[in-house]
């Protein structure tokens, strides 16, 4: 792809890093920006500059937040009995979306993937068994997606929590085998976690 300017060239470049964005959208997006107006522009910057510099991670969950605490575990409404464990932050705006779960959750930021050199002391796992205790948990949904890491790290994380007295289930099999979580639609995702069953 030939540039008249090596600005567009460099912009082109950073905008087809983004995962699914090739080089022609790349370049739309960036044709886009060229026509939009100094504020926008100033507008979007400032946006991806805060992502960096202002986010931060729960204390509690790992999940991301303007504030040292979620506004999830921050909720007196939330079922604080109720656990659930996810890889991500895209699982936990899934699963938020069916407005069928209104326990906590816990992200573990991956799945354990010994192909991959991932280990569960990569993963946040530290804080789960002091959480289940300081909250009294009485079940653990192991809501992680139906593939080989994802059973890997499920069934890590059932005999993990067997041994200290709480029931452990899982999504049922709705979501389909070898499937991700963020791309099932709300309504299998729903009945999913409302009919939720033992984990095996």
């Amino acid at each position: 792809m030939e540039f008249s300017s090596r600005i567009i060239e460099q912009a082109v470049n950073e905008f087809s890093r983004f995962p699914g964005i090739g080089k022609k959208t790349a370049l739309r997006l960036v044709l886009h920006l060229i026509k939009q107006n100094e504020q926008d522009i100033q507008g979007l910057s400032g946006a991806i500059i805060a992502l960096k510099d202002q986010l931060k991670t729960c204390k509690e969950c790992g999940n991301v937040s303007d504030e040292e605490v979620c506004n999830i575990c921050k909720d007196q409404r939330r079922d604080k009995t109720l656990l659930c464990v996810v890889e991500d932050l895209r699982d936990v705006m899934a699963i938020e979306n069916t407005s069928q779960y209104r326990g906590l959750y816990h992200i573990l930021g991956g799945l354990i993937s010994p192909m991959d050199g991932i280990g569960p002391e990569d993963l946040n796992m530290a804080s789960i068994e002091e959480r289940i205790k300081k909250n009294e948990v009485g079940e653990v949904i192991v809501a992680l997606s139906a593939t080989m890491e994802g059973d890997t790290t499920g069934f890590y994380l059932s005999r993990r929590f067997k041994s200290l007295g709480v029931k452990v289930s899982s999504l049922s099999r709705g979501i389909a085998i070898g499937g991700e979580l963020e791309y099932a639609d709300e309504i299998t995702l729903g009945r999913s976690i409302a009919s939720r069953v033992p984990f095996e």
